[in-house]
């Protein structure tokens, strides 16, 4: 989602095509570091626009404390195949499922961490079935659809999509300047072109993107629901955010009993913003729960 979203894996990383019972997902595997206990494994999902490589500078601080840290592209997204035109195929419950899929394949249990349309898809996938997930992280996600202001530039972001090339829709982002919850890229400001973020955008299927950004605008509040799973949760966000203000996520993680974390110095993308602050929030809150744990270290 970020425009500073790294592309380079970061070293010891495998980057692979993960196959579930869903199909084939594109992510980036990162161990955990020489020296470190294993702790656990996390899985990681972007949010709009966005690619497994929003997550790129945690892996090594994850990988340190004991994580070893799995971030995907979802159905549809950047490097993972899906419909060009099919937006049935990107209904909810289907990404919901796909999660549900891609923990089975890495073996769960695992941490789940969201990233703002990423943390709507995995709420609906711990509503589904919360078994397989240790806890769950929503960050810089809320209870419900997105802000007015955002709404109005996600709708002109599909409007676009229904009449321009993917090609045109980037050339005028890069102009006027995407919603916040679009991501990238920044407007041009002289002739340089970000290619790597120009090909995730190309590579990103238009019906994915129509179908997540009306789930965006509708999204319906669901909090009570995820506070009746036996399920820890954390909200962490950045220390300002107009796609859920940071008041609203507040008010979610007191509903939800929730670990709150806001890291100073951070937008809507803290885990590029602030990724240092933000991996020892998420290994901190990780940690405590394995204390709590039988036997946990």
């Amino acid at each position: 989602m970020s425009r500073n979203a790294a592309f380079s894996p970061p070293p010891g990383a495998r980057t692979y095509r993960m196959r579930t019972a869903r199909g084939e997902f594109a992510v980036v595997d990162s161990p955990v570091s020489g020296g470190a206990d294993p702790r656990g494994t996390v899985l990681m999902l972007p949010g709009f626009t966005g690619s497994k490589e929003d997550f790129t500078l945690l892996h090594e601080p994850l990988g340190a404390r004991g994580y070893r840290t799995v971030a995907v592209d979802g159905r549809g997204q950047y490097e993972s195949d899906g419909p060009e035109h099919d937006e049935a195929r990107y209904a909810q419950p289907e990404l919901a499922r796909d999660v549900l899929a891609q923990v089975a394949a890495l073996g769960g249990p695992v941490h789940l961490v969201g990233h703002s349309l990423g943390g709507q898809i995995a709420r609906a996938a711990v509503l589904l079935d919360h078994a397989p997930f240790r806890s769950l992280t929503l960050m810089s996600s809320g209870p419900a659809r997105i802000s007015e202001s955002q709404r109005q530039r996600v709708k002109m972001l599909r409007d676009a999509l229904d009449t321009m090339t993917m090609a045109e829709v980037w050339d005028v982002m890069r102009a006027i300047g995407p919603p916040e919850e679009a991501g990238a890229p920044a407007p041009a400001h002289g002739p340089e072109e970000p290619g790597p973020l120009r090909a995730r955008w190309l590579g990103t299927r238009p019906a994915q993107l129509r179908a997540t950004g009306r789930q965006l605008c509708t999204e319906p509040d669901r909090v009570g629901e995820l506070a009746g799973l036996p399920l820890p949760c954390h909200v962490l966000s950045g220390a300002y955010d107009d796609t859920w203000p940071v008041p609203l996520l507040d008010e979610m993680a007191e509903r939800l009993g929730a670990r709150r974390t806001v890291v100073t110095g951070a937008e809507h993308s803290p885990n590029t913003d602030r990724p240092l602050p933000t991996a020892r929030a998420l290994a901190d809150f990780w940690d405590a729960l394995g204390r709590a744990e039988p036997g946990g270290s």
